[in-house]
């Protein structure tokens, strides 16, 4: 694996310090921020492959930080609190993190779910082969796996991981009735502690995100059930 870059926004110095110090021995690019202003503002210098989010911060919620990071791009975050209430869980995966851990943590742990998360996002980049690459779908939407990202009619569209994956998960499957807790399952591929409106969430930010919202989606719902992707024909 090649040298990532990993932002700490954390405003618990001996936390921060601990986090970059095991970091660093594992080969990665650290930059620390103890605050949320600071973490946006090296967000946009420091071009980070990962970020290791604080909820309870001085100045902006972590919450809010993860929403215009998950709006604006594709970074994977990992979220760490004091909080164990399982409904801070469900919130912080449902504005786009992809992992989260409650302190007191044990750091290898942390760098544990690190690594994995980084080895499933480098393992769904890799192509078999060039024309396995790319799914095509109608209204001119593209799936190319090698680059993890979404075309629409050549215009880029931008998913957060999660919702890249569950994208990509439903056209692997294309036309296949896919349940809300077989995608819990196969997508959300860590301890998960939430419900199936999860996935109802995400789903409902791709589709705006491919500019659906007036007209039939490609992802259809299946009352009672969960979801199916189909190439529907234009009128």
């Amino acid at each position: 694996m090649e040298h990532k870059k990993i932002l700490i926004i954390e405003d618990e110095e001996p936390i921060s310090d601990l986090l970059s110090y095991s970091l660093k021995k594992e080969g990665f690019y650290i930059r620390t921020a103890s605050d949320g202003s600071r973490g946006l503002m090296l967000l946009q210098e420091f071009k980070p492959d990962l970020i290791i989010l604080d909820i309870m911060l001085p100045d902006i919620s972590g919450f809010d930080i993860c929403k215009k990071i998950s709006n604006n791009s594709a970074i994977p975050v990992v979220m760490i609190t004091a909080k164990s209430d399982t409904v801070d869980k469900i919130l912080g995966i449902e504005l786009g993190a992809d992992d989260y851990i409650t302190k007191p943590f044990d750091v290898r742990e942390v760098i544990a779910r690190i690594k994995a998360l980084f080895r499933r996002i480098e393992l769904t980049s890799k192509s078999k082969a060039i024309e396995n690459d790319t799914i095509t779908l109608n209204d001119g939407i593209e799936i190319h796996k090698k680059g993890r990202e979404v075309l629409k009619n050549k215009k880029r569209i931008e998913l957060t991981g999660k919702e890249y994956d569950l994208l990509l998960f439903l056209a692997e499957n294309k036309g296949r009735v896919i349940s809300r807790n077989t995608i819990l399952d196969k997508v959300w591929d860590f301890e998960f502690l939430g419900d199936t409106r999860t996935v109802d969430i995400h789903i409902q930010r791709i589709r705006k995100k491919l500019d659906e919202k007036k007209k039939e989606s490609i992802i259809e719902t299946i009352f009672g059930i969960g979801y199916k992707l189909v190439d529907r024909v234009e009128k």
